[in-house]
């Protein structure tokens, strides 16, 4: 069962979702640009399974506020004082696209409160062709000036996100998409071998790897996630 719930985050209201025994482990999940929490739904049942999933709406997405002012710096914020609102401290955290650029940052900063890191199909900070995308026709899910906000900074991301990479504590993952993602799969192995330890594990079917390819995303993800003890390098197919 998912329950849908809203907090407080520093004046800011994030909507999330919640599923999963109480007793267990915190997961929380970080969805791309533009989307929101029902994005994880082909993935929720399994990962639920062990886990207490949170999957956050984060600012400018779906039932969260739309505050006008948006960054990556500011969604990091955001999730630190959902963390401390909800009283969690060390979580499990994954994130995709956007959202993996959002928990590498919180990985960066706060390294006490990331045990674990899944970074899916997330692009490397290096300065990429800028491009103003075209706004869809009709009402969005989203705020449109967020996406042109957020597509600026990943355009062209603050340098220190780059070099901070190597201050990350927390075990990664970094899960890829293969040839047929539209991020560069190069940039994707820079970022897992500027992490201690990263470990890449490629799943070819494009960049929603966990809409695509659920059950290998959540056999991937859940062998990674296990305690070190039992945890074993996790092969694909």
């Amino acid at each position: 069962m998912v329950d849908h719930r809203s907090v407080d985050a520093g004046g800011v209201r994030l909507a999330y979702q919640v599923s999963g025994p109480p007793d267990a482990p915190p997961l929380v999940l970080l969805h791309a640009l533009g989307e929101d929490a029902n994005d994880w739904e082909t993935v929720t049942p399994a990962l639920a399974r062990s886990r207490r999933l949170y999957a956050l709406d984060l600012r400018g997405h779906g039932r969260s506020d739309w505050p006008g002012d948006y960054s990556l710096e500011l969604m990091q914020a955001d999730v630190l004082r959902f963390l401390d609102a909800l009283g969690l401290g060390r979580v499990d955290l994954i994130g995709h696209s956007m959202g993996g650029i959002v928990a590498y940052l919180l990985a960066e900063d706060h390294p006490q409160r990331v045990s674990r890191l899944v970074l899916e199909d997330v692009p490397v900070p290096r300065p990429r062709e800028q491009t103003t995308p075209t706004r869809p026709d009709g009402d969005l899910t989203f705020d449109w000036e967020m996406v042109l906000a957020i597509r600026r900074q990943i355009d062209l991301p603050d340098p220190r996100w780059l070099e901070r990479l190597s201050q990350i504590t927390a075990a990664t993952l970094v899960v890829a998409g293969g040839p047929g993602s539209h991020v560069p799969q190069d940039g994707i192995a820079e970022l897992a071998r500027r992490i201690p330890g990263g470990q890449v594990e490629t799943i070819p079917v494009g960049h929603l790897i966990h809409r695509a390819a659920p059950q290998a995303f959540t056999r991937v993800v859940s062998v990674f996630l296990l305690p070190d003890e039992d945890s074993r390098p996790a092969r694909w197919p």
